[in-house]
């Protein structure tokens, strides 16, 4: 009774009952803390000259990922009983994966709260952040099982084609060893560059094939720009395969 009082004077009667509106319509249900669930949007790059860990997403975006990561575990081991460990570790790389979670949140419509709370241009990662840092808030508001129901229905179930992904494969950096290895060739990832953009740090990176950059990218996530590098190679090597 307390928990619904509090949620009808943050969507009502709270100085931030637009912001209430808002989680509402985005999310799906109206939180109790509302401070929690603001923290989840605010993007270091709001903080001048203080701890950008302490007073950002950053640590719910920490512990959002752990516990979206064990409920996706679960979610699979459940769904696909006879499946061997390998093929539910692949699935669930497919799933919490950066670029999966920044589709998601994309389409989720984060980035109508995201934008409130963050300078500069709203990047792909940075929404994949905010929806970890959103399961972080629910799971320390709600527990576990009720973040267990709410990311399986409202985000795996709504947003995500679970067969499809099942042999869907744009891992590049995975196909692109696969490829090294058949064909006995040197594979490493160096970064070439690492500067401020945004007011946020940006990665580029080349990937090298028997001594030769095959693919350069940046992102400003560096795993990210190792799987765009790692495209732009394989995409390279499968077009002079067919050409030759």
């Amino acid at each position: 009774m307390i928990r619904l009082g509090k949620k009808l004077y943050n969507y009502f009667l709270s100085p931030d009952k637009a912001l209430t509106r808002k989680l509402y319509a985005t999310l799906g249900f109206v939180p109790t803390s509302l401070k929690l669930f603001r923290r989840a949007f605010y993007h270091k790059s709001m903080n001048n000259g203080e701890d950008a860990s302490s007073q950002s997403n950053e640590r719910l975006e920490f512990l959002g990922d752990a516990i979206l990561s064990s409920i996706v575990a679960e979610y699979l081991y459940n769904k696909y009983p006879t499946k061997a460990e390998g093929f539910l570790t692949k699935m669930r790389s497919k799933i919490v994966k950066r670029k999966t979670l920044n589709m998601v949140a994309d389409n989720m419509g984060l980035d109508l709260i995201l934008v409130d709370y963050s300078q500069g241009k709203l990047s792909k990662t940075m929404l994949g952040n905010a929806l970890e840092a959103v399961v972080g808030a629910v799971y320390l508001e709600r527990g576990y099982k009720a973040t267990s129901r709410y990311v399986i229905k409202e985000i795996l179930m709504k947003y995500l084609d679970i067969h499809k992904l099942e042999s869907h494969d744009d891992n590049f950096k995975s196909q692109l060893l696969e490829y090294c290895q058949k064909n006995n060739l040197s594979i490493k990832y160096k970064l070439v560059d690492k500067y401020r953009s945004e007011k946020r740090d940006r990665f580029k990176v080349a990937v090298v094939i028997g001594g030769k950059t095959a693919g350069v990218s940046d992102d400003y996530n560096k795993k990210s720009a190792e799987q765009d590098a790692s495209r732009i190679a394989y995409e390279h090597l499968q077009d002079h395969q067919g050409h030759s």
